[in-house]
C-alpha cells in the first residue's frame, strides 16, 4: 500500500462550510500539516491529532514535511485555505511528488473565496469569470497587468486575490487604473474582508470608489462587467435571461 497525504482545502476555515469528504479526511489522518494560522482555525473538533505548521513563506518545506511524515507511515493532512488547487499548495505537491513515488495524492476540494465572498455579496460571478491574484511574489506585475488588461477586455467578471499587503499598499489602486483604460467609472464592483470568520465586512461600491478603498490581504475583491449590477445592495452579474414583466403570471388563482 502506498503512503497518503490528502490535500485538503478547508475553506474560510468555519466546519460547518468545509465539505463532508475534507472532514472524514482530516479524522482518518495521523497528523495534519498547515499553515500556522490554518491550523488554528480548526478549532477544538481535531484538537487531539498530531498537529505541525510552518510559517508563511516557508510552503515548500510545509511540503517537504508532509512527505516526511507520510514515509514514517502516517497518513497525513495538508490544508490549504479556501481550495488547495486555486492558489494553494496542490500544484507544488504534485511537482515534488514526482521523486516520491511511493506516496498517493489526493486533493479534497474546498469552497475558495471566490465563491465564498461571490455569495456574500449577492451572484458576481453568474456568468464568465476570471480570478487574478495581485500577489507579484511568483509572478512578474507585468504579467499580472496583461492578465487585468485582457480581462477588461474580455469583458469577464473579475476575482481580485491578495488586493493589498504592508509592502503592496498600492496594488489594487495600480490594479483599478489598469481596469479603467478600458471600464468606466462606475462600473459596479464589491468586496468582502475576512471571508465566514469573525469581523467579516462587505462593501459594493463602483470602480472609482473601489481604487480608493484601504483593503488588505484578507480581503477578496469583486469587478462587474459590462452586465452587472447593483440590486437592493446585492452585486449581481446577469446571465441574460429575458425576464417577462406580466402582473398575470403573478396572480392568485
Amino acid at each position: 500500500m502506498k503512503n497518503r497525504i490528502y490535500i485538503i482545502g478547508m475553506g474560510p476555515g468555519k466546519e460547518e462550510m468545509m465539505t463532508l469528504e475534507a472532514i472524514q479526511a482530516l479524522e482518518q489522518s495521523d497528523v495534519i500539516i498547515g499553515y500556522t494560522v490554518y491550523i488554528k482555525l480548526l478549532g477544538e473538533r481535531f484538537v487531539g491529532k498530531e498537529m505541525l505548521s510552518t510559517p508563511m513563506r516557508q510552503e515548500q518545506e510545509r511540503c517537504v514535511l508532509c512527505f516526511e511524515e507520510a514515509e514514517k507511515g502516517k497518513q497525513v493532512a495538508l490544508i490549504c485555505s479556501g481550495d488547495a488547487g486555486v492558489y494553494g499548495l496542490a500544484s507544488l505537491m504534485f511537482e515534488m511528488g514526482k521523486t516520491h513515488p511511493d506516496t498517493e495524492l489526493l486533493v479534497i476540494p474546498g469552497i475558495t473565496a471566490a465563491n465564498s465572498g461571490a455569495a456574500v455579496l449577492g451572484a458576481p460571478l453568474n456568468h464568465d469569470f476570471c480570478v487574478i491574484s495581485l500577489s507579484d511574489l511568483l509572478t512578474p506585475w507585468e504579467k499580472i497587468e496583461k492578465r487585468l488588461m485582457a480581462a477588461a477586455e474580455g469583458d469577464f467578471a473579475i476575482a481580485i486575490y491578495n488586493p493589498s499587503s504592508h509592502k503592496r499598499k498600492d496594488y489594487l489602486m495600480r490594479a483599478c487604473d489598469i481596469l479603467l483604460r478600458s471600464m468606466e467609472e462606475d462600473r459596479p464592483c464589491g468586496y468582502v474582508e475576512n471571508i465566514g470568520r469573525e469581523g467579516t465586512k462587505v462593501v459594493t461600491c463602483t470602480l472609482k470608489e473601489l481604487r480608493e478603498a484601504e483593503v488588505n490581504m484578507f480581503t477578496t475583491v469583486f469587478v462587474g462587467n459590462e452586465g452587472s449590477e447593483i440590486v437592493n445592495g446585492k452585486l449581481i452579474t446577469k446571465r441574460g435571461y429575458q425576464i417577462e414583466r406580466n402582473t398575470d403570471i403573478c396572480r392568485n388563482n
